[in-house]
């Protein structure tokens, strides 16, 4: 298992996001040592989905308005349907997930996730995967769509959906261990 032990990771999502894309990634993340900041639109409590139903609240740690890229080590984007609808919509989400990927920081987005990605306008060239409605939202963006389990392009992790979580996880973590990459 990798080590995160001086890395700073920033979760952002908001009410909406798929519970286990939440859970399971930020549990990795704390297990290799990471220390993980839940950011998000609005101070207090955001909600899961879980079961076709509303699940767990969590607590937002920053405003998405008052972080910097600058500050973190690496992004993590849960997806869910609500979740990133919300995000993509948002200037100062958008703005904050763009910066990741302008500073070659590792970046991982499961399920409808890369919705987010796509706004921020700098997917030309990539490869990904999501959530498989989303392949035309990707392809119109410039990237290349694949359907994998989970594709990594210079730091960016994807994967489709919560099946995949196990292998999204551990390449997340591989990746946020190995830093920024500069496109080589």
């Amino acid at each position: 298992m990798q080590k995160l032990n001086s890395k700073k990771v920033a979760v952002l999502a908001a009410s909406g996001f798929e519970q286990s894309e939440f859970e399971k990634p930020v549990a990795a993340l704390k297990e290799a040592g990471a220390e993980v900041h839940v950011v998000s639109l609005e101070a207090g409590k955001i909600k899961g989905w879980k079961d076709k139903n509303w699940g767990d609240e969590v607590a937002v740690d920053k405003v998405v308005s008052e972080v910097n890229a600058r500050d973190y080590d690496a992004l993590v984007l849960p997806g869910g349907v609500m979740n990133p609808d919300q995000l993509r919509r948002n200037k100062d989400a958008v703005a904050f997930v763009g910066s990741f990927l302008e500073a070659k920081k590792p970046v991982a987005a499961i399920c409808h996730a890369p919705w987010t990605l796509i706004e921020t306008g700098m997917l030309k060239g990539r490869t990904l995967t999501s959530y498989p409605s989303l392949k035309t939202d990707i392809t119109n963006a410039g990237a290349n769509w694949v359907d994998k389990e989970v594709v990594v392009d210079n730091g960016l992790v994807t994967s489709r959906d919560p099946h995949d979580l196990p292998a999204f996880c551990k390449k997340m973590v591989e990746e946020i261990a190995e830093g920024p990459h500069d496109g080589k």
